[in-house]
């Protein structure tokens, strides 16, 4: 089944040129079948981008998701057309009576100011509380999976000497676990970030479970299970050629950064990179909306009603 996103979303586009099944909202309203509600608070200011990188992911499933776009009402972007919030964003004011299967919290440009310290950040440890009743599974990415962690757990996060950045080869700790069902014994994973999550912090607090950990980046994803919650502090949902423009972006505005590791053939920039990640994003999404498939209520009013352990 396809994904279900508006009609004229600029992502449509892209994701029907690479094969990813689109439905449009008009041949949607005729079938007579739930569709998983997804919800994606996009905190990345360049949105149009997040936004395809992540229905790429959503919409390979074999179910069908309607994707919900959000914003938080307090901070306005600089990099996204306002035509373009107005056209296909809801803020979590409008939203916050609805209830959601899955919700995804992208990373934001803030990670290495406290918390605290960001602007909207009482609106989304607002947001990150309404998640516990009207939210069956979440999905933390990044920086939103530090803030989540730190929201919930107070895991606390660390300033880096230098930038973490490149894709590393990661360790599946927890083969068992139906969210890397199929993965790999070890795979590569890009990141890019000033701040780290560290293992001793992660094992003292029992209520999170280390399922996937780097040698040299620390701890990849989390999972809180009583909760059905996921946090990924890395990249897996990034585009062939996202480290390339970050790499490119900050050498033009004179910031010091290494080659990203383990990114360009040879460690050359003049070469075009290669997707080594791919199958492990998939992968790793595909589960997460089997899991949440499985385990939801089908009435979408019961969600939050009890809290029980995931498989």
């Amino acid at each position: 089944m396809p994904i279900r996103i508006p009609d004229t979303l600029p992502a449509a586009e892209t994701l029907t040129r690479e094969g990813v099944a689109v439905m449009r909202e008009t041949d949607a309203v005729r079938q007579d079948i739930r569709p998983l509600q997804i919800g994606l608070l996009n905190l990345m200011p360049n949105k149009i981008r997040t936004e395809t990188q992540l229905a790429r992911l959503i919409g390979a499933s074999p179910l069908q998701v309607e994707l919900t776009l959000v914003r938080v009402g307090g901070h306005q972007p600089r990099n996204t057309s306002a035509e373009h919030l107005i056209s296909f964003y809801q803020t979590w004011e409008e939203i916050r009576e609805r209830k959601f299967d899955g919700f995804i919290v992208t990373g934001a440009p803030v990670e290495q100011m406290p918390f605290e310290e960001v602007t909207y950040w009482e609106e989304l440890a607002r947001i990150f509380d309404w998640t516990r009743t009207n939210v069956h599974s979440p999905f933390y990415i990044c920086w939103g999976a530090m803030a989540a962690a730190w929201h919930f757990h107070c895991l606390p996060k660390y300033q880096l000497d230098q930038k973490a950045f490149g894709v590393f080869r990661q360790r599946n700790l927890s083969p068992a676990s139906p969210f890397l069902s199929g993965f790999s014994d070890d795979f590569l994973i890009p990141v890019s970030r000033w701040t780290e999550v560290r293992r001793e912090d992660v094992a003292a607090r029992p209520a999170l479970d280390l399922l996937v950990d780097c040698e040299k980046t620390g701890p990849c994803l989390l999972q809180d299970a009583a909760r059905r919650s996921l946090y990924m502090f890395n990249h897996v949902e990034y585009d062939s050629f996202s480290l390339k423009e970050e790499y490119e972006r900050d050498v033009s505005q004179g910031v010091p950064i290494a080659v990203p590791h383990n990114y360009f053939p040879g460690d050359d920039p003049a070469r075009p990179p290669l997707n080594r990640w791919r199958s492990h994003a998939h992968l790793l999404f595909g589960n997460w909306i089997n899991q949440t498939y499985q385990t939801t209520p089908f009435a979408l009013d019961e969600i939050g009603r009890q809290v029980t352990t995931a498989p």
